[in-house]
């Protein structure tokens, strides 16, 4: 195989996306009765090797001497075509095993645009689409990550999906698997299910209302459950953690040491579906996440750590965690950054001491342009938090400041996207009355507006989607009063938005619809030069798949949704509850404050909130 690859690589962009041998990089003697995955990212490599879930299981799962794990990325455009032309199949970076040799082919689900490319890949290492039509000697597709908890667009695809956190049940399905093998494959799926968090879709059949609706869904075995129940780790100190990461060949999206310091949120905004679903919170200790940093940089050597989680500066012990972090690394110019940080829980002294190293970027995420929308989306954040966060970090000398937002919310009106420009003026005022030698600095505001998507496990998911030409209209109309030249406006595309809706929300159906636009061409949908939204509507029209029906309905709270057989532990009660308060304009406080009754604590043993 190698042979054959070696030259195309003079022939190709970036040829380090595809040789490997990178520090830190598993190798193994293939042994018999060794079990061979592929951990497939389906994007390409520089995203890819960006992604700390890949991080985590890659090394957890080679950590197991009878486990062999590889990773595979999607090839670009070009050398896709050299390698369609040359009869090379998609193989893995480690050994450049064909993917169609191996035991497992696992895709992680972060994008749903990305479904197009886990077909490509698919037809890459000449595995057929469907579950139905493979054989015991093709790989098992299995896939997991956050768009599995609405697993439904691709189930007639994929084998088996692993529901909640995948650090235990991964493991626990590959050690099954053992005692099966290749030959035993319906017997292992059957065997499988026992398992909590693992949703094998070929055993469950769904019927409709003549209105398209569901009408039912049931395991079409005994001993199958009927419910899918998500996995958790409840001891999150304890979780494995990988300090070997691999370091990239080329530069990547995110080129920096990654340490996940807690999972979970508090916060409760009703757009936010890993809000939701990685309930409850759970941290690492201090001296756990010192532990792993000093390990991390000292068989890496990355210039940079990030501090991951979905609202970092809500850890409890933030204070003391960024002052030791900046007191062992700031002689090593070591770097620490923050993800998108909330207006309302800025904290001056944090940022003084990472300061003190050097300047990292700040993005902030107010969301919605009013504070009536922000109260509807339970955001928590007022003017007063914006004002004076603005204020700090202007007078510590940053001139350069993202803000995200989201167009299309529920209740939006074009008061709230005046708001938008509002809140940009106001940030540009304030700099505007700094003292002089701030001024002197310059100023650049980035304004980025993303387009809603009703997530399944949201307060928001019986929620219509903007229509493309709503969207469209919001987003020139942004453009037009914008006009701050200290103010870089960005906008997401509108019609990725609505096709990510499609698969957000959609049934086994749509997979006849995604099929059809692989084979129309459809690939990387997620990268803007790639998409192709006249391909995709006509690939739904072709196949009877009504974009009105699965993004821009509303659905009631008695209709069967294609999710509800899974259980992420937020019960829908305690959704349709927020959503009633969302329309109300009514904010649910912080689950630091007091329990809001979410329902993820009853099903955990002995409580974890």
């Amino acid at each position: 195989m190698i042979k054959k690859l070696e030259p195309l690589l003079y022939r190709v962009e970036k040829p380090a996306r595809y040789i490997g041998e990178e520090m830190n990089m598993a190798k193994k003697e293939i042994t018999p009765g060794m079990v061979r995955y592929g951990f497939a990212f389906p994007d390409v490599y520089e995203v890819g090797m960006s992604h700390l879930g890949m991080h985590i299981l890659y090394q957890l799962k080679n950590a197991e001497e009878d486990i062999f794990c590889e990773r595979i990325f999607a090839p670009w455009p070009d050398m896709e075509a050299l390698m369609r032309t040359n009869n090379i199949p998609l193989h893995t970076l480690e050994t450049f095993t064909p993917v169609k040799e191996l035991d497992f082919l696992g895709f992680t689900l972060q994008y749903e645009l990305s479904y197009t490319n886990i077909l490509n890949m698919m037809n890459l290492g000449g595995i057929p689409f469907l579950s139905k039509d493979r054989t015991e000697a093709d790989p098992i597709i299995l896939a997991g990550g956050p768009c599995a908890y609405n697993p439904e667009p691709i189930a007639d695809i994929v084998d088996i999906f692993i529901i909640g956190e995948g650090e235990e049940v991964n493991l626990e399905v590959l050690r099954l698997y053992k005692q099966y093998g290749k030959a035993n494959k319906a017997a292992f799926l059957k065997a499988a299910t026992a398992i909590k968090g693992v949703y094998v879709p070929s055993l469950y059949e769904v019927t409709y209302h003549e209105d398209g609706t569901i009408s039912s869904f049931e395991p079409t075995q005994a001993d199958v459950p009927r419910t899918i129940q998500k996995r958790i780790l409840p001891v999150f100190n304890e979780a494995f953690f990988p300090t070997n990461f691999l370091v990239p060949n080329i530069e990547t999206v995110h080129d920096r040491a990654i340490v996940e310091i807690f999972r979970g949120c508090t916060r409760g905004c009703r757009f936010c579906q890993a809000g939701m679903l990685y309930r409850p919170i759970r941290e690492r200790s201090v001296d756990n996440i010192m532990e792993i940093t000093d390990a991390m940089m000292k068989s890496t050597g990355f210039e940079e750590l990030s501090l991951a989680s979905l609202s970092t500066l809500d850890y409890s012990k933030i204070d003391e965690l960024v002052k030791k972090l900046v007191a062992k690394y700031e002689d090593q110019k070591i770097g620490i950054s923050l993800p998108s940080i909330r207006l309302d829980s800025f904290s001056i002294d944090i940022l003084s001491e990472i300061q003190k190293i050097r300047k990292t970027g700040l993005t902030f995420a107010p969301e919605a342009g009013t504070q009536r929308l922000r109260d509807v989306i339970n955001k928590g954040v007022n003017e007063k938090d914006l004002t004076e966060t603005m204020e700090q970090v202007f007078s510590l000398g940053w001139n350069k400041v993202k803000l995200y937002f989201m167009t299309g919310l529920p209740t939006e009106t074009y008061e709230d996207l005046d708001g938008i420009n509002e809140i940009a003026e106001k940030v540009c005022y304030l700099h505007k009355i700094t003292p002089v030698e701030q001024r002197m600095l310059g100023l650049t505001v980035s304004v980025a507006a993303a387009c809603f998507v009703p997530k399944p496990f949201t307060p928001f998911q019986w929620f219509p989607q903007d229509t493309l030409e709503v969207f469209e209209e919001k987003q020139r109309y942004l453009k037009q009063i914008i006009k701050n030249r200290k103010v870089k406006f960005n906008y997401h595309g509108a019609q990725q938005s609505v096709i990510e809706a499609v698969f957000a929300r959609g049934d086994r159906r749509v997979a006849k619809g995604l099929i059809a636009a692989w084979e129309s061409g459809c690939k990387f949908d997620g990268w803007l030069e790639f998409f192709n939204y006249e391909k995709w509507i006509a690939a739904f029209d072709a196949n009877d798949i009504s974009v009105d029906f699965y993004a821009h309905r509303t659905r009631s709270y008695d209709e069967m949704l294609p999710w509800d057989h899974i259980d992420c532990g937020v019960t829908k009660e305690f959704l349709i509850r927020e959503n009633e308060d969302a329309l109300a304009g009514k904010v649910t406080q912080d689950c630091r404050e007091g329990c809001s009754a979410c329902g993820v604590n009853s099903g955990l043993i002995g409580g974890l909130c």
